[in-house]
């Protein structure tokens, strides 16, 4: 892409101050997708008696070309415009997510989706990025004006948002929000001792819903214990690591995609793992560890505090997602349902993640001070910190 560095267009501005490397890495994670969907989709397809044994490859490259576009839109917004979005959308998402304890569709015992024509929408997914930059931006609002309550709306919307998701139920998803939440607590500088009670608070919760969720336990009693119930998933999940060795069986050649129910979703990485081996296994590791990496190593100058909690819950929800995915397939922890970020097949998921990275592209991009001031969207008419 020839762009000259004098180009002053909306798009040239853009090229020039965007982080190539994490978009390139992105979209090479959006490329394993689409090869990964050509291999694992059509057994799957088949065995559901699908109309068309490519119909799920067709639908990722449907979905993933769309959150391609909102990405790159998206992250050319401004600190302002990426605010806003995520206020409305944190808006929408949560009133979206009450919707589904009263119409939503009911699979496995969870009610998380809403019934759109040709889409399972789960708004859930779409609550994690927006409450992310919205948290983030509360947190660093109530340090810089002593009299807003921010932390305290922050708690009481990351309140709100659990009982929703505990009555959906969908504790993995709340559990990522609350960590992502405190993350941001750490690094907006909060009391050592106060995260100290609130991880002491998530193992308390992580014993209530032990105790009080039948599908919390049974996963916890078969990841320590794996004859206390069905392991069905797990087991071939390893087996496939290893019959793929080092360099796997080759393209096409894998075995665990004709029987694993969720092969081109929750348990795509044990396909890489069985026909491309351990080394595209830690390539695609690699590249998860890049984008968090580089994404953290820009934030370490930056001295507007909005950008910084807002980017680093981005960047850990990001991160936390592919480490709960990769560490389900090899039983590291407990089975979640929770897709490989651009990798496994998904439509409101891929979406919302898209979202969340162009939200990151975008607070990440390299601005000058007289093109970036800007008034917050503030009721008192506060102004955001400027970005240098």
């Amino acid at each position: 892409m020839a762009v000259s560095r004098t180009d002053t267009s909306l798009l040239g501005r853009w090229w020039w101050s965007v982080d190539r490397w994490t978009l390139a890495a992105l979209l090479a994670l959006v490329a394993i997708g689409y090869v990964m969907m050509l291999s694992a989709s059509p057994a799957v397809a088949e065995r559901i008696g699908a109309s068309s044994r490519h119909m799920f490859l067709l639908r990722q490259v449907f979905y993933s070309t769309i959150a391609v576009c909102v990405m790159i839109v998206v992250s050319l917004a401004t600190p302002r415009w990426v605010l806003r979005l995520a206020l409305l959308g944190a808006l929408g998402a949560l009133a979206l997510t009450a919707l589904t304890l009263v119409i939503g569709v009911e699979i496995k015992g969870a009610r998380r989706w809403l019934p759109i024509p040709g889409l399972s929408l789960q708004p859930s997914e779409f609550l994690k990025p927006c409450l992310a930059v919205v948290c983030g931006w509360l947190l660093a609002e109530g340090k810089r004006t002593r009299r807003f309550p921010g932390m305290l709306i922050a708690f009481i919307f990351i309140g709100i948002v659990a009982v929703l998701l505990k009555q959906q139920p969908d504790i993995g998803m709340l559990a990522v929000i609350v960590m992502v939440f405190l993350a941001q607590l750490f690094v907006s500088g909060i009391n050592l001792l106060l995260v100290a009670v609130g991880g002491a608070g998530i193992v308390g919760l992580g014993f209530l819903a032990y105790a009080l969720q039948p599908h919390v336990r049974s996963r916890v009693q078969r990841f320590l214990d794996p004859e206390a119930g069905d392991n069905f998933q797990i087991r071939m999940s390893l087996e496939a690591f290893g019959n793929g060795g080092l360099l796997g069986r080759g393209p096409g050649e894998g075995r665990v995609k004709d029987v694993l129910p969720d092969a081109h979703a929750d348990f795509v990485f044990p396909v890489v793992g069985e026909e491309f081996g351990l080394v595209v296994c830690l390539v695609i590791l690699a590249i998860f560890a890049f984008v968090v990496i580089r994404g953290l190593v820009r934030l370490m100058p930056e001295r507007d505090p909005f950008v910084s909690l807002a980017a680093t819950g981005l960047l850990t929800q990001f991160g936390l997602q592919a480490f709960i995915n990769m560490g389900s397939s090899l039983h590291l922890i407990p089975t979640k349902g929770m897709t490989l970020p651009f990798v496994s097949y998904g439509g409101s998921s891929v979406i919302a993640l898209a979202i969340g990275m162009g939200f990151l592209l975008a607070l990440t991009r390299r601005r000058t001070q007289r093109a970036e001031e800007s008034q917050a969207f503030l009721p008192s008419g506060g102004r955001m910190p400027v970005m240098t």
